[in-house]
């Protein structure tokens, strides 16, 4: 079949070359459930930052971090803020909730019915989740929350989806306990749909910062004069100055949260490690906070609520995606509260690294060095990047 596509186009033996590989070729089968139509694979540099030390509930050692990206300097920033971070002894990192949510929306003559409808329905979660435990092994219903607007009504349905990011597992589970509804209800609706569009599926929504989809994390750290000064070349005073200035640029600008780049970290780390990476519109919102310490030292922050990622399911287990997973120790089952604790560290370092360029004068610099002037090391200290993994 593939052969036959590549045939049909006016380029077909060019794409054989770069797109079907004999590495792809030889693991067609393992892509046959991730790819319609495929071609081949698409091959994008994965580089490697850290190791990092994360001190989390779940996560507990030093972790590398392969990123894939195009975007030259980006590596060599989040390694720059691990060593950073590694110097302090590591990062608290701590996985603080976690469900998946699916929103079904119900269409009814009037808002009398909607009533009448929510009255019956928020006594019917035992039965969901007796419902939900027909369509997965792994997953369960964790609770439901009901929003009344006019004849519509969204249930808000949050899952435990295991060790998977489990976005298809929550669209199975939501369709059959909507089936149950309309079997049951003692009040019919005109129509539904299994998604109504608030759960904020794969899109920022201010309902993060009161809810969580997927893993809630938050993370620390606490960095000495010392380490802000010889490895980030800057001082706390002037990374707290930098903080609060950005923070009321998101303000007026109008940020969901308030952060330096989250994306680029977790575009990196997602692709990598076989996540889905539109997930990253939902994941990469969050908030950063810098303050400086009795001390003269400095006191990070951040809170990622949106954190869809998985360990097993979806792309983790193709070939070089299980590879990365397995770089890091965390590939398969019991390992998503790891991944998740290790990706808020990630995130934090990536926040020390940008905020001390800028803060320093050296963003620019850095970018120019390392993604203009090609075939120099990316090992020049005067843009902070030392010291190779």
């Amino acid at each position: 079949m593939i052969e036959r596509r590549l045939k049909a186009l006016a380029n077909g033996p060019e794409l054989r070359a770069h797109l079907l590989d004999p590495h792809t070729e030889a693991h067609l089968e393992a892509y046959a459930g991730n790819i319609e139509y495929g071609l081949g694979t698409v091959k994008m540099p994965v580089g490697v930052a850290g190791p990092l030390r994360v001190r989390g509930l779940f996560a507990g050692g030093d972790y590398p971090l392969p990123l894939a990206t195009t975007e030259a300097a980006l590596v060599a920033s989040y390694h720059r803020g691990a060593l950073a971070i590694n110097d302090a002894g590591g990062c608290t990192s701590v996985l603080i909730d976690e469900a998946v949510s699916r929103a079904p929306g119900f269409a009814f003559p009037s808002v009398r019915d909607s009533g009448e409808f929510v009255a019956w329905v928020l006594g019917q979660l035992e039965t969901m989740k007796a419902v939900t435990g027909q369509t997965t092994r792994h997953g369960e219903l964790k609770g439901m929350k009901v929003t009344i607007e006019g004849n519509h009504v969204y249930l808000i349905l949050q899952f435990h989806t295991g060790d998977a990011s489990g976005q298809n597992m929550v669209t199975l589970a939501a369709e059959a306990i909507c089936q149950f509804i309309l079997e049951n209800s003692p009040v019919t609706p005109d129509y539904h749909f299994v998604e109504a569009n608030l759960s904020g599926d794969k899109k920022a929504s201010a309902q993060s910062f009161t809810s969580v989809r997927g893993r809630k994390v938050t993370t620390e750290v606490v960095l000495s004069r010392q380490i802000v000064e010889q490895r980030l070349q800057t001082t706390p005073e002037r990374m707290t100055d930098y903080w609060r200035f950005s923070a009321m640029g998101g303000v007026l600008s109008g940020t969901m949260g308030v952060h330096g780049h989250y994306a680029n970290g977790l575009a990196a780390l997602y692709i990598a490690t076989g996540q889905d990476a539109a997930c990253v519109a939902e994941s990469a919102v969050g908030t950063t906070r810098l303050e400086l310490t009795p001390d003269g030292g400095l006191y990070a922050t951040l809170t990622l609520p949106n954190l869809m990622l998985g360990t097993v399911g979806g792309g983790t287990g193709l070939p070089s995606q299980q590879a990365c997973l397995n770089m890091m120790g965390l590939a398969g089952t019991g390992k998503v509260r790891a991944l998740a604790e290790v990706a808020g560290g990630l995130i934090l370092a990536g926040e020390l690294s940008i905020i001390a360029a800028l803060s320093a004068g050296h963003f620019a610099r850095a970018h120019r060095k390392l993604g203009r002037e090609r075939g120099q090391e990316d090992t020049d200290t005067s843009t902070g990047q030392g010291d190779q993994p």
